[in-house]
């Protein structure tokens, strides 16, 4: 794997990062974060979690172990257990309507004692808003932004 490809930042909002939390604190195993289609990291070693308006700060890292894409059904079916989400209903309600997911693996998730504010963000990677889809960090700028 290359080092470009060190960390990936998710994008989160407010509430699923709260239930993100929650679940975490009641349990320490492996967790899934939902997107909707085809998105999100293929090949990284860290995950850092942006958690978006009106927070706009990096919120939590975690250790990435695999992206499964395919039919919504399967995959809850198989990992719906690992997600913030509580049922079903509430799964395809999210998903508005789409037929295929994507569930991020990770493990080792925490909170940072020291977010990482959207202005420190901007100052090291020069981006005035984050990237809808997220982004591919290096080590050493992961490294500059949780020091």
């Amino acid at each position: 794997m290359s080092d470009k490809r060190y960390a990936y930042i998710l994008l989160s909002d407010e509430k699923w990062w709260n239930r993100l939390c929650e679940r975490n604190r009641s349990s320490s195993e492996t967790h899934a974060f939902v997107r909707r289609n085809r998105v999100g990291p293929l090949e990284t070693q860290k995950l850092l979690f942006y958690v978006k308006r009106p927070i706009m700060q990096i919120r939590g890292v975690a250790d990435f172990v695999e992206r499964l894409a395919g039919d919504y059904k399967e995959l809850w079916n198989t990992y719906g257990g690992e997600t913030c989400l509580k049922t079903f209903n509430e799964y395809v309600a999210f998903l508005q309507g789409r037929k295929t997911a994507t569930f991020i693996r990770f493990t080792n998730f925490r909170e940072l004692q020291t977010p990482v504010s959207m202005e420190a963000i901007n100052t090291v990677l020069s981006v005035p808003r984050m990237p809808r889809g997220g982004k591919y960090l290096n080590r050493e700028i992961v490294n500059q932004l949780t020091v």
